[in-house]
């Protein structure tokens, strides 16, 4: 197999390539989710592509990392459009005349919708499918879970350090630990949704019929 010709490849490496483009045109600090859930996607992908190229295979390394790093991402797209950002649609931003934050806006334009969605394609259009169980998913809830309570924990014990708290729902200084403890098990519960969807979406794909195979020319 010539994996230089198969469309996973240069989709993938795409992928990467508008990953670091939007971190590196940016200010995201590693406190941020979208910084660290985008670093997730690269960091996996870009060992898939490592992996492609040294065996010569068009599947990806880890598989069913793969659906976990998915549901991440996309937790990453739907909590800023429409948690943070309350909906708002991000295109007109894209042609802000102030150079610098046109320059954010595009920067933020890529980590929260273009990687999001291209690691969705790739879950949809490439397999390997059916790989990834449904007892899988209270593992993947782990990071977007942990992240939360890990932001609050951190805020309680250095409360002097920069972006103390990283999302409004997890400030706690108007109403209480309580709120933010619901905000956390509200996204919670979405995020199970989301995971259950992936998976669902992954069935779904599974179902689609397959290109036959070459026929080869016979013998004698």
């Amino acid at each position: 197999m010539n994996v230089y010709t198969r469309p996973q490849l240069w989709w993938r490496a795409a992928m990467v390539a508008v990953g670091v483009l939007g971190l590196l045109t940016g200010s995201h600090r590693i406190v941020f989710y979208t910084s660290q859930s985008n670093i997730i996607v690269l960091g996996y992908y870009a060992g898939v592509l490592y992996w492609m190229v040294r065996r010569g295979t068009t599947d990806p390394a880890a598989p069913r990392l793969r659906g976990a790093v998915t549901l991440w991402i996309l937790i990453t797209g739907l909590v800023a459009h429409f948690v943070t950002n309350h909906g708002e649609n991000p295109l007109p931003g894209l042609l802000d005349g102030d150079p610098a934050a046109l320059l954010a806006n595009r920067s933020t334009f890529l980590l929260h919708y273009v990687v999001p969605v291209m690691a969705l394609v790739d879950w949809l259009a490439f397999g390997p499918h059916r790989v990834v169980r449904w007892r899988d998913l209270p593992l993947w809830l782990c990071f977007p879970l942990g992240y939360g309570l890990s932001s609050v924990a951190r805020a309680i014990a250095f409360p002097e350090v920069p972006n103390r708290y990283p999302y409004f729902f997890l400030d706690p200084t108007e109403h209480g630990y309580g709120w933010v403890a619901l905000w956390l098990v509200l996204l919670g519960l979405g995020f199970a949704a989301l995971g259950a969807l992936v998976i669902g979406l992954d069935r779904l794909a599974s179902l689609r019929p397959r290109a036959a195979a070459p026929a080869t020319a016979s013998s004698g």
